[in-house]
């Protein structure tokens, strides 16, 4: 695993010891990106159930402002650390260990809004929905955002999620990549 573009391009990516995580390759990465951007100007990323960081570290390779990282693996905090040293961009991360859930609810309480979120979670948890549909109610999201799901090909996710539209979905081999834009028309609104 490398960092495939942008300023720690080339960097070499430690994986998580042992079984528990099943990291994005660099082929299904470089479709990713290809798709989302290459190159952003600016913006916050979140990365939950982050495992090695690859995609929070790519995105900040290539231009976002900065990332928060979530899981709830202590081995992959260690490794997501290790790799933001390693690519010089500790300084624009920030790193939890928390379940995927409570983490929301924790950045909904602190006003952040995300620009763009990658969406990982092991194959067997079917929360996808359920998740998207949490960072809608909590105003976790700008404008336009974008949600890359990382899946199992198995699986189909709705064209609609209520707040979000299905942009592209494109499968590599068992993973399937399904990215969704927010509707600025769905998004709730919040009192201050």
């Amino acid at each position: 695993m490398r960092v495939i573009s942008g300023n720690a391009r080339g960097r070499a990516l430690k994986s998580v010891p042992g079984m528990s995580t099943r990291p994005t390759t660099d082929k299904v990465k470089e479709a990713i990106f290809s798709m989302i951007g290459p190159y952003f100007d600016g913006g916050k990323a979140l990365d939950l159930f982050a495992g090695t960081g690859g995609l929070g570290i790519e995105a900040l390779s290539r231009g976002l402002d900065s990332c928060i990282f979530i899981d709830r693996e202590k081995k992959s905090l260690d490794t997501i650390r290790y790799n933001l040293e390693v690519t010089k961009l500790a300084e624009r991360a920030e790193i939890y260990r928390n379940d995927a859930g409570r983490a929301l609810k924790a950045l909904g309480k602190r006003g952040i809004k995300f620009d763009l979120v990658f969406l990982d979670p092991p194959y067997r948890f079917k929360i996808i929905q359920e998740l998207m549909e949490t960072m809608r109610e909590l105003s976790l999201l700008e404008e336009s955002a974008t949600i890359v799901v990382e899946h199992d090909a198995d699986d189909v996710l709705p064209e609609v999620i209520e707040g979000f539209v299905l942009q592209r979905r494109s499968d590599y081999g068992d993973t399937a990549i399904t990215i969704y834009v927010c509707e600025e028309t769905n998004l709730v609104e919040t009192d201050l």
